[in-house]
């Protein structure tokens, strides 16, 4: 029996792999199975090239567990005990506690770097033993032992067939790991996909009312997956059959891109094109990552470019390491080329199918247009290759390419100063009478109602030249697209424009986190008496700041309304003959002496307007003050006649509601008064 101790400069590797590695201990039987897997395959490359003569026979990695041991067996190339002393007790580990303390949370990149597969035993085993037979002729087979400890004790044995075991004698806080449910979900995980049978226990089967084991075994992966084959061989139902084993939940993928690689690296795979329900980033972390077939993360960022994270599937690659670390996927080159290609393959494969089958694109735009829409925003070499095939929609639902659709609207759509102007609706029901006005006009409405077309309004404001999105509903239909042939109709004189704005300022509702602004226009005796419209801008800022963090200064700012009387309509040309004859008489004293005030004040501000405030003699001070303080009293006595006055004109109330109504702003009581005072008016 031979006794020693592993190479290690460290003092004790075993404290550190259980400290640094516990976080990720449950990726010890990924490793053990793999290097299993390994052996056979090179067992299997020297049959092939005729350096192994011996029958292969069956090459199932096989893992079982009995009373407190787990053991993974295979019957690869084995080991002498020449190559245990080379492999597992000399380990390269100068230099170690520098980089272990300072990735003593990543066990990935601990194993990684020092190729501790074998050692990744210890998370859970507090002692380890290696049968093994090497496939060379007349091999001696050589039992390895530790127990946690650098030292070991290695001796002959005798064992019938070549390969190796290894048997983990469980820890006591790692008994999780000899329960069969917890062993299958692992190698459901990590081993479904392996390129050599694994088989853990036996098949099972109903008899005599119970479940008992066949002399099956029972194989847990798919040896030749679905993207290691060619596409030529695969129909649409191997592609969907794939899909829904990998993800039994979800609804049939829109489309499927199969990657294929070999220069400048390799990688296969296939991405998927899910329905996406609602939120964006409940998607996430859908696409799997394997090495050789080795499952690796769900965690693909920086592998794959953002946006196609919202995609489901495989990528395999064996250029990403299976131990792969967050900093490493950040800086390495190889794995920047394959995010590259990957969005240089979508763009393509969208492109293809925009191309071939137009039809059939249309159809799936509103599902796809969010990872479009995303890959637009987040890459700039995305967007010029995306813009020929993103679409936008028209309320009738028409679907124009971007050049299209500027061709479509340039002559009529156009403004003053030569910018198209692109209207968007994003509720149609809510904006119905706003989209049938720009209609009538002639003018064409796009919806914009998804997630991310607020940010995309405001990108393409930049990228396409001359060009500005407005909501429809975000002025009357004449301001929309400012011509130059003006107003329908001429404006009232100022002081009934004040009147008209007092009258109808003083009914309308108190609305939390609201704010209202009266305007009276003239907008042509066809239009609608009364409007309210929002800012454009106010309103996309506060759009943005519920997508876009350091915007929530916007997100705290009232809703900013037009309120805009069209004095052109007979209605409001009825309710100002009706004031003037209701409060004409009350009113008329009241601004003879505010005009006459207004004189004086404007006087004294002109005397004034020259000297600093220490020159101007007390008197005159006090003049003024007076004069200001008269000039509020009698203009509070005015907004009380008309606010008297409107608050008793049905008319007014009845069309500020129908405004209110129109933008989904009329709730609860109003609603209910609303309803009675329409009953009441028929």
């Amino acid at each position: 029996m031979q006794k020693g101790n592993i190479g290690v400069t460290t003092e004790n590797i075993f404290p550190i792999i259980k400290k640094f590695l516990y976080s990720d201990h449950e990726i010890f039987l990924r490793e053990l199975v793999s290097n299993a897997v390994d052996a056979t395959q090179k067992l299997k490359t020297l049959a092939s090239m005729g350096d192994f003569k011996g029958e292969l026979g069956d090459l199932t990695v096989k893992i079982s567990v009995d009373k407190g041991t787990l053991t993974i067996s295979d019957r690869g190339i084995g080991l002498t005990a020449e190559e245990i002393e080379k492999y597992i007790n000399q380990i390269a580990f100068s230099g170690a506690n520098d980089f272990l303390e300072k990735y003593k949370n990543d066990a990935n990149a601990i194993i990684g770097h020092f190729g501790l597969g074998f050692y990744s035993a210890f998370m859970v085993a507090k002692k380890v033993d290696i049968i093994s037979k090497s496939y060379q002729e007349n091999a001696q087979a050589v039992k390895w032992t530790c127990d946690g400890s650098p030292e070991y004790e290695m001796e002959n044995t005798e064992k019938a067939d070549r390969g190796t075991d290894i048997i983990l004698h469980i820890d006591d806080d790692s008994k999780e790991f000899l329960e069969p449910s917890r062993i299958s979900e692992l190698l459901k995980k990590y081993c479904r996909f392996l390129p050599v049978p694994v088989a853990f226990g036996k098949k099972k089967e109903w008899k005599d009312g119970k479940q008992v084991d066949t002399d099956e075994d029972n194989v847990i992966n798919e040896t030749n997956p679905l993207w290691t084959r060619k596409p030529s061989e695969l129909k649409d139902e191997n592609y969907l059959k794939f899909y829904h084993d990998l993800y039994p939940m979800a609804d049939d993928p829109l489309f499927w891109i199969h990657l294929n690689v070999d220069y400048p690296f390799h990688l296969t795979g296939i991405l998927y094109f899910p329905k996406i329900k609602a939120n964006i980033d409940l998607q996430k972390n859908k696409i799997q990552l394997y090495c050789n077939q080795v499952y690796v993360t769900d965690s693909v960022e920086g592998i794959v470019p953002d946006f196609l994270t919202l995609l489901h599937g495989v990528i395999d690659s064996p250029d990403i390491p299976l131990n792969v670390s967050r900093s490493y996927l950040q800086s390495d080159s190889n794995v920047k080329k394959i995010s590259t290609y990957i969005s240089k393959k979508v763009s393509d494969r969208l492109q293809a199918i925009f191309k071939n089958d137009r039809k059939e694109f249309e159809e799936k735009w509103d599902d796809v247009k969010i990872f479009i829409n995303y890959g637009m925003l987040t890459e700039e070499d995305f967007y010029e290759k995306a813009s020929k095939f993103a679409l936008f929609k028209d309320t009738d639902a028409h679907y124009y390419t971007y050049e299209e659709y500027r061709t479509l609207i340039k002559d009529n759509q156009t403004d003053k100063d030569g910018n198209v102007t692109y209207l968007y609706a994003n509720q149609t029901d809510a904006q119905y009478s706003y989209i049938e006005a720009a209609k009538n006009k002639g003018y064409n409405v796009l919806l914009m109602d998804g997630q991310l077309d607020v940010a995309m309004i405001s990108m393409l404001e930049q990228k396409l030249e001359k060009s500005r999105f407005t909501r429809v509903d975000s002025d009357t239909i004449d301001r929309l697209i400012m011509k130059e042939d003006g107003q329908k109709g001429a404006d009232l004189e100022a002081g009934q424009q004040n009147i008209l704005s007092s009258l109808f300022r003083s009914q309308l509702p108190s609305i939390d986190k609201v704010e209202f602004n009266v305007a009276a226009k003239a907008l042509g005796e066809a239009e609608s008496p009364i409007m309210i419209t929002q800012s454009e801008y106010m309103r996309r800022m506060k759009e943005m700041a519920n997508i876009q963090v350091g915007m929530n200064f916007y997100g705290e700012m009232p809703d900013m309304f037009n309120v805009v009387i069209n004095t052109d309509h007979k209605l409001v040309k009825g309710i100002l003959e009706n004031e003037e004859k209701e409060c004409g008489e009350k009113l008329s004293p009241i601004e003879t002496e505010i005009a006459g005030l207004d004189k004086q004040h404007d006087a004294l501000h002109e005397q004034q307007k020259e000297k600093k405030a220490d020159e101007i003699p007390a008197e005159e001070k006090g003049k003024l003050e007076e004069i200001e303080k008269k000039l509020s009293n009698l203009k509070d006595r005015k907004e009380g006649i008309l606010t008297e006055y409107a608050a008793k004109n049905k008319i007014i109330r009845q069309l500020i509601d129908l405004a209110l109504l129109q933008n989904n702003m009329l709730k609860g009581e109003a609603l209910t008064r609303f309803v009675r005072r329409s009953i009441e008016l028929i």
